[in-house]
């Protein structure tokens, strides 16, 4: 299997209009090999910058590969999948008020011990 993703694996990206699979050099197919050791999925936000910058360039040369040819032949194995997509807007939480248990100590209750 793993020979297989290195002679001739893709990476897949999720965009919001769909995945995406990229055609990758030898040298691109190591490198991502050794970022998705460990996950199948990372979202693009976790990557470092220069694996950013990566995808990024990824996306920008457009070495798409048709998804029919992927999904029908085991010749293009999946080496992982980028998630791309826009962040999702999250309305902020209200202020949170102080416990009625908690109370503040006055300065001058508190003894110093010498």
């Amino acid at each position: 299997m793993l020979v297989d993703k290195l002679s001739a694996g893709v990476l897949r990206i999720l965009t919001p209009l769909g995945p995406r699979y990229v055609k990758l050099t030898f040298s691109q197919r190591l490198l991502l090999i050794w970022v998705f050791r460990h996950f199948e999925i990372l979202p693009l936000q976790v990557l470092s910058n220069w694996q950013q910058s990566l995808i990024h360039a990824l996306c920008v040369q457009q070495q798409f590969i048709a998804l029919h040819l992927v999904s029908s032949d085991n010749d293009f194995p999946v080496i992982g999948t980028v998630e791309r997509r826009r962040p999702v807007d999250v309305d902020p939480l209200p202020p949170r008020r102080p416990s009625a248990r908690v109370t503040a100590v006055p300065s001058s209750s508190v003894q110093q011990r010498s």
